[in-house]
C-alpha cells in the first residue's frame, strides 16, 4: 500500500527558498551576460519577488488566455510569455537593466536552469526528510 504522507517544507520556508533561488538566477544572469545590468541587494530581492509573483499569478493567466497561439506556435509563445515576466520584473526592481533581444533569451534560458536545478535541490532535501514506509 502507498502512503499519500509526504514531508514539505513549511508555506514560508518554501517561499524564503524561492526567492533565494530567483535573486540566485539573477547575479548568476548579472555575471554572465554583459548586457544584465543589477546594483545593489535591493535589486535582486526586488526583482526576484516580482519574477516569483509574475511566475505564480500573471504567467498562468496570459498562458491559458494565449493557450491557441502557444499551440500553433509549438511553445515558442510561451518563451515569450517568460521573456515578457522577466520584462515586468526588470521595468519594476529598481538599479536592474536587460539590454537586448538576445539577452532577454540568455536570461530567460538561465533563469530556468537555475530554478530547476534549485527544484532538484529542494526535492533532495524534502526527501530526506521523508519517514520511510
Amino acid at each position: 500500500m502507498v502512503s499519500f504522507y509526504t514531508v514539505h517544507m513549511p508555506f514560508v520556508a518554501r517561499l524564503a527558498f524561492a526567492l533565494a533561488v530567483n535573486a540566485l538566477a539573477l547575479w548568476v544572469c548579472d555575471v554572465i551576460f554583459d548586457g544584465v545590468r543589477i546594483h545593489g541587494w535591493s535589486a535582486y530581492i526586488i526583482g526576484a519577488a516580482v519574477l516569483g509573483v509574475a511566475n505564480a499569478i500573471i504567467k498562468p493567466i496570459v498562458a491559458i488566455l494565449t493557450l491557441p497561439l502557444i499551440i500553433v506556435t509549438l511553445g515558442l509563445f510561451y518563451f515569450l510569455i517568460n521573456i515578457a515576466m522577466v520584462a515586468l520584473a526588470e521595468w519594476i526592481a529598481p538599479n536592474f537593466s536587460i539590454d537586448g533581444f538576445w539577452t532577454y533569451v540568455g536570461v530567460v534560458v538561465i533563469i530556468w536552469a537555475v530554478n530547476w536545478i534549485g527544484d532538484r535541490l529542494e526535492d533532495t532535501l524534502t526527501a530526506r526528510a521523508r519517514p520511510a514506509l
